[in-house]
């Protein structure tokens, strides 16, 4: 076994501790596999389900996503030629998937598991906006379910951790406290949520719809279901409501087991360890960076004087460890000790440091002048400035005003040349509602003017030991916005994400 130096009381907790933890093949999972095998070698086992057909394809998944990535290329580096049986030693894939009962794990393998674990991490998540209604309940909601199901079947499971959204308040303005969700609560005064009556509702229109032959509709109707439910509840898109819905779900099922909910703002790349800049997937900020780095980014919808609340993949893990450790209890003391609410932490920035989205800009265009793309002929791609719309109603007027209108008399042309351009029109229209709903589902998520407090976070953080400061930095104080975005963030959105 590779030696490491004196550990921390972080990094020694994970010694000789099964963990679970689903969404594994995600950005956040890979960071926090990665980290655990990196500060703590003598983990005793990590087992990560992923959905494969069999065993094998779970292997096969789980070295191609998850450790296969040159997210782990330190760690290759470290243990050299012994890297192979050191993963076979310490990581179990599983073909499994959180939308079923104890994960779709059976037999043997499950008892041995349910025997061993001591931490479950839930990560797993479909982040889509604007997801099918029936799809986000059974990964976010049901998900939830089924893990506070298989957390009681484990005798000597000490903490769960459920990874959330800081955004679950929906456009809350002012000081958002770090409180969790009564089970029924909603946005709007005056309603209440029954969550097992949505999963119902949910079951029922899928089964309408295929008993009325519209199957080939199914898609749109519930992904537009999942949208008017969220917004007749307060919530402004399909995915906050749903993870809110599976907050609720953990504090009224997880019986007298320690739970943390950890909730990130907007994830961006690793700040320092194991690799600065690396990324997998847009996030919202960097759908501006490379709309800007390929020139096709006339404007955008924001207030760069408005905070856009950023935190670094890496420092939400190092958050995520540090509550794990804080909120471990053995289950013999769970039973002596009374029920209390789920820990919420925002993993965020806005209260400590915030970073306006001017940052982003003057950023953008100092990296993309000093490093411009080149275009298909070879040549530099210059910079040119974008017109931000600080509102909806600006940014929709513009677009009726460019597009709407031209659109409108292609439309009438068309007509009078008996559906000559019938093909263009419809192209365009298409795109332009496209970038119309876009504007509809992420508009609330990009002007969000509140501000989240993060003191229980704060007081985690007061009550590390300095080592362990810094080996799980997940301070905000502690970041150069203008230096992080142009030295790490920006080069590595261009690295590993448009390349």
């Amino acid at each position: 076994m590779v030696g490491t130096m004196e550990e921390g009381r972080i990094a020694g907790y994970f010694k000789n501790k099964s963990v679970l933890i689903t969404g594994s093949t995600g950005f956040l999972g890979k960071i926090l596999v990665e980290k655990i095998l990196r500060v703590q070698p003598d983990v005793k086992r990590i087992y990560l389900p992923v959905r494969a057909a069999d065993a094998a394809s779970a292997k096969e998944r789980v070295e191609t996503e998850v450790i296969g990535k040159e997210l782990f290329g330190l760690l290759r580096e470290t243990h050299g030629k012994g890297f192979q049986s050191f993963i076979q030693e310490k990581i179990v894939p599983l073909a499994g998937d959180i939308i079923y009962e104890n994960f779709g794990v059976e037999g043997s393998r499950l008892l041995e598991m349910t025997q061993e674990l001591n931490v479950i991490v839930n990560g797993a998540a479909t982040t889509n906006f604007y997801e099918r209604y029936d799809v986000a309940l059974d990964v976010n909601v049901m998900g939830v379910k089924h893990m506070c199901q298989l957390a009681k079947k484990c005798p000597n499971l000490e903490v769960i951790l459920h990874v959330s959204t800081a955004y679950v308040v929906g456009e809350k303005e002012g000081l958002v406290s770090e409180r969790p969700f009564k089970n029924g609560e909603t946005l709007r005064e005056g309603m209440h949520l029954d969550i097992d009556a949505e999963l119902q509702l949910a079951r029922d229109c899928k089964r309408q719809l295929v008993e009325d032959d519209r199957e080939k509709n199914e898609r749109k109707a519930m992904k537009e279901l999942g949208l008017a439910r969220a917004r007749e509840f307060g919530w402004p898109n399909t995915y906050v409501f749903t993870k809110a819905l599976g907050e609720m779900t953990l504090g009224q099922l997880r019986g007298d087991i320690p739970a943390v909910i950890v909730r990130p703002s907007i994830i961006t790349s690793i700040q320092k360890d194991p690799l600065p800049g690396w990324i997998e997937g847009t996030r919202t900020i960097d759908a501006f960076l490379i709309g800007y780095a390929k020139q096709n980014l006339p404007c955008f919808l924001a207030d760069l004087d408005l905070t856009m609340d950023v935190i670094p993949g890496d420092m939400v893990v190092n958050a995520m460890m540090a509550a794990t450790v804080a909120h471990a209890s053995p289950p013999a003391a769970q039973r002596r000790q009374q029920q209390q609410d789920e820990t919420v932490y925002h993993a965020t920035s806005s209260l400590r440091n915030p970073a306006p989205y001017a940052v982003l800009y003057r950023t953008g265009l100092r990296y993309f002048d000093e490093h411009p793309r080149v275009g298909k002929n070879g040549e530099p791609v210059g910079t040119r400035k974008i017109h931000f719309f600080s509102t909806i109603a600006a940014f929709q007027l513009y677009m009726v005003v460019k597009y709407k209108l031209p659109l409108e008399m292609l439309h009438l042309i068309n007509l009078l040349c008996f559906g000559l351009f019938s093909q263009l029109y419809n192209d365009l229209n298409k795109k332009y509602k496209f970038v119309m709903q876009l504007v509809d589902l992420y508009g609330p998520f990009a002007l969000f003017k509140g501000c989240f407090d993060d003191l229980n976070m704060e007081k985690l953080r007061l009550a590390m030991e300095g080592e362990d400061r810094v080996t799980f930095n997940f301070d905000p104080k502690s970041m150069d916005w203008d230096d992080y975005f142009y030295r790490t963030h920006i080069p590595g959105v261009m690295k590993h994400v448009l390349k």
